[in-house]
């Protein structure tokens, strides 16, 4: 091969995991509905935004896809588009500033933002625009069940019961398809508890990593690495003492009260 010629990178297509299609042809499955669908929707809420939101199983018309970003920015990307509009020179330094502030990304991101301006848009986001996010979503499910909560409570009991208002929720997220992390959020609402060491003893206890991270709505979250959901909640019930009754799994979008 000769330096002259030009070497194109290989594509990436989506196929659904459902009907094992692209996912502009799934409307002719079987299972379109029942199955393609809602993983679609779950999996790559950008791609189901443009092909079917506010269509019916019409896929004639359909755009296309292949532009459309199936998954965030990674950290590297997201440094390298915020250099790229800001300080190009200083990309060649990329690699030495990611082993630097490896673990502590968001703090050098806040840092830049504040030297230098806003974050440049990740498509993926703007082509999710709109969609209420986990986040957005589990806060407003914990304000729906302190709010209905206060409404059965009277007198003093009431007062007592309303200057802490317990509530923890524990998810799991799936990330790059096989791997998956647990969320818990909540925590910081149990009087007494340091979020930094419950992080550690969910560390030691499932042998991985876990820590402390601001969301996007200014509550907390501990991420914890794997799938533990319902260990993890097991564990809060009996070794931080919150009351089972405040512990709640997000299962598909619902939340369920662990049963533990």
């Amino acid at each position: 091969m000769t330096s002259s010629e030009e070497i194109i990178p290989p594509k990436t297509v989506l196929y659904c995991q459902k009907c094992g299609m692209p996912p502009e042809y799934c409307s002719y499955s079987p299972d379109f509905e029942s199955h393609c669908l809602p993983w679609l929707k779950s999996s790559h809420p950008p791609v189901f935004k443009a092909l079917y939101t506010g269509r019916k199983d019409k896929c004639e018309d359909a755009p296309k896809v292949s532009d459309i970003p199936l998954e965030p920015w990674t950290m590297e990307k997201r440094l390298t588009a915020f250099y790229e509009k800001y300080e190009p020179e200083k990309l060649a330094n990329l690699p030495n500033l990611l082993v630097k502030y490896a673990g502590k990304e968001e703090q050098l991101f806040t840092a830049l933002v504040k030297k230098y301006g806003d974050e440049p848009v990740d498509p993926y986001d703007a082509a999710n625009e709109g969609e209420e996010s986990d986040d957005d979503r589990i806060d407003k499910k914990i304000g729906e069940m302190s709010v209905g909560d206060k409404k059965k409570r009277r007198g003093a009991g009431a007062k007592k019961a309303n200057k802490v208002d317990t509530r923890v929720i524990i998810q799991k997220i799936s990330r790059n398809r096989k791997k998956a992390v647990t969320i818990v959020v909540g925590m910081d609402t149990m009087p007494g508890l340091k979020l930094k060491d419950v992080s550690k003893s969910f560390s030691k206890k499932f042998a991985g990593s876990s820590s402390v991270k601001d969301t996007a709505t200014g509550t907390k979250e501990i991420i914890i690495q794997g799938d533990h959901t319902e260990d993890v909640a097991a564990m809060i019930v009996k070794t931080f003492k919150v009351p089972a009754d405040a512990v709640f799994l997000d299962v598909d979008g619902e939340f369920v009260p662990f049963s533990g």
